[in-house]
């Protein structure tokens, strides 16, 4: 007879590139054999704060000595933030689980930089907290992302493929003699809301903007000529390379904000399209904030012919969080949490550093 064991609630708070705010899911894991199940809890996004949203949208201007500060206090904050949240809901969390705010994301030179002190976090909640979880991935080879498959593979490895759709598109699914296999195919909110931004919106609601506009021929056809989308996986992406790649093309166009708001939901749609061709998906669990933009899914609908799953509200929107939740508890368990047969890593790893937590004397 197999015995079932739950977790103690796991807290995991992720803050994307796509910036819509810090998701936070107090979840449990039960683990029956080689399974494992989850529930939630509670769930909130909290927005972030102007001054945050600035930071994070000009990371290259600062300084190494103004980096190593805001290191500190976004880690504050995000404590803070995970106080606010569990007292409202008179709840407690055995660990935090935190993904951070990737600034910086560039594995080809070595690098990978989350924002958000797990320290801070520990001593501002009393709760031991575990982050930093895509470095030792790129120390030993890898992209350190996407992170997300262990996830699909481990709580939803009954669909064909899991599609992500926040600041970035990911997907993920299981090849026959390779295993899960998962990347990064293209920018997506990152893009999409910046341009929004332009038109003082924080998000283009539901795309009705972008369904307002007129596709712009060139510009398409320059964004899908990027040398990225030949490249073989594993791939990743980062705010480095749409910086250098996509907005210089955004910026030399002098067509209206709703042309380039459906150009290029066009081509996110478009590059979906050929990657689950490629890869013969013909289901997809799809999930994120983009999840939610009704123009953009009815695009990849469309292109791709897919059966196009939308979960419960909690799992489309705190997906992201709920995995990080998991790979936190993987990681206090010394469980495999990252998948080299997804990075191209030399190895599996148990990924993420542990900091303990600190008597509550205060800052």
């Amino acid at each position: 007879m197999q015995v079932s064991k739950t977790s103690n609630p796991v807290l995991g708070i992720m803050s994307g590139t796509s910036l819509d705010g810090v998701d936070l899911a107090l979840c449990l894991f039960t683990e029956s054999g080689n399974k494992i199940s989850y529930s939630f809890l509670q769930t909130e996004t909290v927005p972030l704060p102007a001054f945050w949203l600035d930071i994070f949208r000009n990371p290259f201007q600062l300084s190494a000595e103004e980096l190593a500060k805001l290191h500190v206090e976004f880690g504050k904050f995000l404590g803070e933030t995970a106080n606010v949240f569990l007292k409202k809901n008179q709840a407690k969390a055995g660990i935090i689980s935190s993904h951070g705010q990737t600034l910086f994301h560039n594995p080809k030179s070595g690098y990978t930089f989350q924002l958000g002190h797990g320290a801070a976090i520990a001593h501002a909640t009393g709760i031991d907290t575990v982050c930093d979880f895509r470095t030792g991935d790129v120390v030993l080879g890898g992209q350190g992302a996407p992170l997300v498959p262990i996830g699909d593979e481990l709580l939803f490895g009954n669909f064909d493929g899991c599609l992500n759709l926040g600041g970035f598109s990911n997907i993920s699914c299981r090849i026959p003699g390779k295993g899960r296999i998962g990347f990064d195919i293209s920018p997506v909110n990152y893009v999409l809301n910046d341009l929004a931004n332009k038109l003082n919106l924080p998000f283009d609601e539901d795309g009705k903007t972008a369904a307002s506009g007129h596709l712009i021929p060139t510009l398409f056809d320059a964004l899908n000529a990027l040398p990225y989308y030949a490249q073989n996986a594993p791939k990743s992406l980062g705010a480095e390379w749409v910086k250098e790649h996509i907005f210089p093309l955004m910026d030399e166009s002098t067509y209206a904000v709703s042309d380039l708001l459906r150009t290029f939901t066009e081509h996110a749609a478009h590059q979906i399209a050929i990657t689950t061709k490629e890869l013969g998906i013909e289901s997809l669990l799809c999930t994120g904030g983009g999840a939610k933009n009704n123009f953009l899914v009815d695009r990849i609908q469309h292109l791709t012919g897919n059966i196009i799953n939308l979960p419960d509200h909690k799992t489309l929107d705190f997906k992201e969080a709920l995995i990080f939740a998991l790979l936190g508890y993987l990681r206090v368990h010394e469980k495999t949490n990252v998948l080299a047969s997804v990075t191209g890593a030399l190895a599996n790893s148990c990924s993420g550093a542990i900091y303990k937590a600190f008597p509550q004397v205060g800052y």
